[in-house]
C-alpha cells in the first residue's frame, strides 16, 4: 500500500517545517503508517516528502528488503558508539539523531504530540526546532481508509463475526442451574470461560485480543467493565469484541447483547429503542455531515423516550453515557468521533455506530455495527444477526 500523504506534505510547507518525525515502536500506528515497517523496539522515521529510516543494526537487514521507504540507516552510519562513549547514552543518541535529521536538511521537524519529550529537548539542545502536531496530521490521513486497508478490516471483522458466534453458541448450550446460574460442561458459566474460547477463535485466524468485553448484569450497566465471574439466566450479557489482525494490524469492533432465559420488560424494551437508535443514526450518516448529527440522532430516540442522554445532562449516571461512535483502523479508538464533536465525516472514514442503555438497577444494552462512510450514505460490513434471546 503506499498512502497519500499530500495533505502531510502541506502542513509541512504551511507550517514552515523541513519534516515529520517519528520514534516510537510498532505499536504506536502513526510509526506503522509513516514508515510502512514493524519492530518491537522504537525506531525513528524522517518524513520529507519521502521516507527516511534510523533502525538499530537488529532490524536493519529486514527494513531493507521490506519498509517502504527511500533510505534504511543505522545509528552507526552516524556515529552512534562514538558518541555514546563521549557524550553518554542519552546526550549521545541526541547527537546521532540530529545528525541523522541534519543529513536531510530537517532542521525544523514537527513531532506527534506523543513523542518523547526527552527526546525533543535532546534535539532542541542540539539546535534543531521541534514542534508538537497538534492538529493530529496523519490520523487525519489514516482516517481515511483506501480499498487495501477496508479489505483487511473486514477480513477482521469476518474472524470477529466467527468469535461472536462461539460465544452466542455456548451461552445457548448452557443450562440454567436452581439459583439462576448459567452452568455448561458441569461447572459455572463464567464471564472468563466466554472469553477464553472468544481468543481461542480469533487466534486461530491470525488475531490477536488484548481484552474483550463479556459483562453480565450489573457489570453490563458500567460500558467498559471486562465482567467477571459466573453468567446468570434473565440478564443482559454485553459481549464486545474488538480483534486486531496481527499481520496487518488493522483491528475490528463489534458488540451484542444477549439474554439467557427470559429478559426483564425493561430490558426487551431497551433492546428495541438501541435498535430504533442504531437504525437513526444510519439513516443520516454519510459523507459531509459532522459526526454530531449523528450522535444526535441516537440521542433524539432516547430523550423522545424518557431516557438520560450526556448531550440533555452531561452529569448523567444511567441511560445513554457514552458517545455514539468512533474511527477503527490501526487503533481501536481512532479519529474521527461520533459524538457532540465537531468533524466532518468523510468517505471511505470506517466508523462503529455503538448506541446503548445502561443502569445497575437494571443492566445493561449495547448494539454496535462496523461500517464505511461513503459519499451517498454508509457500507455496513457487520454480517450478524440482532437477537437478544438465546
Amino acid at each position: 500500500m503506499d498512502p497519500d500523504f499530500s495533505q502531510l506534505d502541506t502542513y509541512l510547507a504551511e507550517g514552515d517545517f523541513d519534516g515529520y518525525l517519528v520514534q516510537a515502536d510498532e505499536s504506536d500506528a502513526n510509526q506503522r503508517y509513516l514508515s510502512g515497517f514493524t519492530a518491537p523496539d522504537p525506531f525513528t522515521t524522517l518524513y520529507d516528502g519521502e521516507v527516511h529510516l534510523l533502525v538499530s543494526p537488529l532490524e536493519y537487514g529486514r527494513a531493507v528488503r521490506e519498509a517502504r521507504a527511500a533510505t534504511v540507516e543505522r545509528g552507526e552510519d552516524y556515529d552512534a558508539q562514538a558518541n555514546a562513549e563521549e557524550y553518554g547514552d542519552i546526550e549521545g543518541g541526541h547527537r546521532t539523531l540530529a545528525a541523522f535529521c541534519r543529513a536531510y536538511d530537517a532542521e525544523s521537524v514537527a513531532v506527534p504530540e506523543s513523542f518523547p519529550v526527552g527526546v525533543a529537548d535532546g534535539l532542541r539542545e542540539q539546535g534543531l526546532a521541534v514542534t508538537a502536531d497538534n492538529e493530529g496530521v496523519i490520523e487525519q490521513i489514516r482516517s481515511v481508509k483506501q480499498p487495501e486497508e477496508i479489505q483487511h478490516m473486514q477480513a477482521a471483522q469476518a474472524a470477529n463475526e466467527r468469535a461472536m458466534r462461539t460465544a452466542e453458541e455456548l451461552l445457548a448450550a448452557a443450562d440454567v442451574g436452581p439459583d439462576g446460574t448459567l452452568r455448561y460442561d458441569g461447572a459455572a458459566l463464567t464471564s472468563e470461560r466466554v472469553k477464553e474460547e472468544i481468543e481461542v477463535s480469533l487466534l486461530r485466524d491470525g488475531y490477536a485480543l488484548d481484552t474483550t468485553i463479556v459483562a453480565c448484569g450489573a457489570d453490563a450497566a458500567d460500558p467498559h467493565d471486562r465482567g467477571s465471574g459466573p453468567l446468570q439466566a434473565d440478564e443482559s450479557i454485553i459481549v464486545d469484541i474488538f480483534p486486531r489482525s496481527k499481520e496487518t494490524g488493522y483491528y475490528a469492533d463489534m458488540t451484542r447483547t444477549f439474554v439467557k432465559g427470559e429478559p426483564t420488560e425493561t430490558i426487551r424494551e431497551w433492546y428495541n429503542l438501541t435498535q430504533e437508535a442504531k437504525a437513526a443514526a444510519l439513516d443520516v450518516l454519510e459523507a459531509g455531515i459532522s459526526g454530531s448529527e449523528v450522535h444526535d440522532a441516537v440521542c433524539d430516540v432516547y430523550e423522545a423516550a424518557g431516557l438520560a442522554t450526556l448531550r440533555d445532562d452531561p452529569e448523567a449516571e444511567t441511560g445513554f453515557i457514552h458517545s455514539t461512535g468512533h474511527g477503527v483502523g490501526l487503533d481501536i479508538h481512532e479519529y474521527p468521533r461520533v459524538s457532540t464533536t465537531e468533524n466532518e465525516l468523510e468517505g471511505g472514514m470506517v466508523v462503529t455506530i455503538e448506541p446503548g442503555l445502561y443502569d445497575p438497577e437494571v443492566g445493561g444494552v449495547r448494539i454496535e455495527d462496523i461500517v464505511v462512510v461513503r459519499e451517498d450514505g454508509y457500507e455496513n460490513y457487520t454480517d450478524y444477526p440482532e437477537e437478544l434471546v438465546v
